[in-house]
């Protein structure tokens, strides 16, 4: 007897359902890939920076040697001003002024550049450096102003260093001129971080209006 052959009865003809595709690796949400908007230049930026993950941690003095001179180099470059940040374990929190979407696009490709370069020769390897997309919003108000400040130069109280009384090493607020009377560290000027003089009023005037910034301060969120 000859055998017949069977056809498979399939219940789906594929296309989009639930639980359909590569399953995400990552955790965390990852900037979407669309055309950035239009923002006011008299606006400051509050920009964040991500790594890669697996990669060392940027709060060692080596390491962050490393980094402090990329920023200083990138500080001032393309239409992009950048005028204070932090550097976290793995990511950066930067305040930066920019006349166009354009000059911010380059102004900060140019700095995720550097900082890849040579953080790839400070540890020996090659690869990507930069996670992710750029995320940046605009601050419009000297509230959400003085908030960003206090947010990036005391965002080191929000990865367990609570108790923390001073300006954090791995940041310009050692150089910082909003801190409040009698709490400003005094440092010499060969060992300020080098930065871009802000222009916006915002920057230089409005937010002071809502009081200067206390070291014991810490980010709302």
């Amino acid at each position: 007897m000859r055998e017949r052959q069977g056809t498979l009865q399939f219940k789906t003809h594929g296309g989009c359902r639930k639980g359909a595709g590569r399953k995400r690796l990552k955790v965390r949400r990852c900037v979407e890939h669309r055309v950035r908007g239009e923002f006011n230049s008299r606006h400051p930026l509050h920009v964040t920076v991500r790594l890669c993950d697996g990669l060392p941690s940027l709060r060692r003095k080596c390491t962050f040697k490393v980094v402090k001179g990329a920023l200083e180099e990138g500080c001032q470059r393309f239409g992009m001003r950048l005028v204070q940040w932090s550097v976290q374990s793995n990511h950066l929190h930067l305040l930066c002024e920019a006349e166009s979407v354009e000059a911010l696009s380059r102004g900060m490709k140019g700095l995720g550049v550097r900082i890849a370069k040579r953080l790839n020769r400070f540890w020996g390897r090659r690869g990507r450096v930069i996670g992710d997309r750029f995320h940046a919003r605009e601050l419009k108000t000297p509230r959400e102003v003085r908030s960003a400040l206090v947010y990036v130069l005391q965002n080191v109280k929000k990865h367990g260093w609570k108790s923390l009384r001073k300006a954090d090493p791995f940041s310009t607020g050692i150089g910082f001129e909003g801190w409040k009377p009698r709490q400003a560290t005094k440092q010499p000027p060969q060992s300020l971080p080098l930065t871009a003089r802000p222009r916006s009023w915002l920057l230089r005037i409005g937010w002071k209006r809502l009081g200067l910034i206390g070291l014991d301060e810490r980010p709302l969120s």
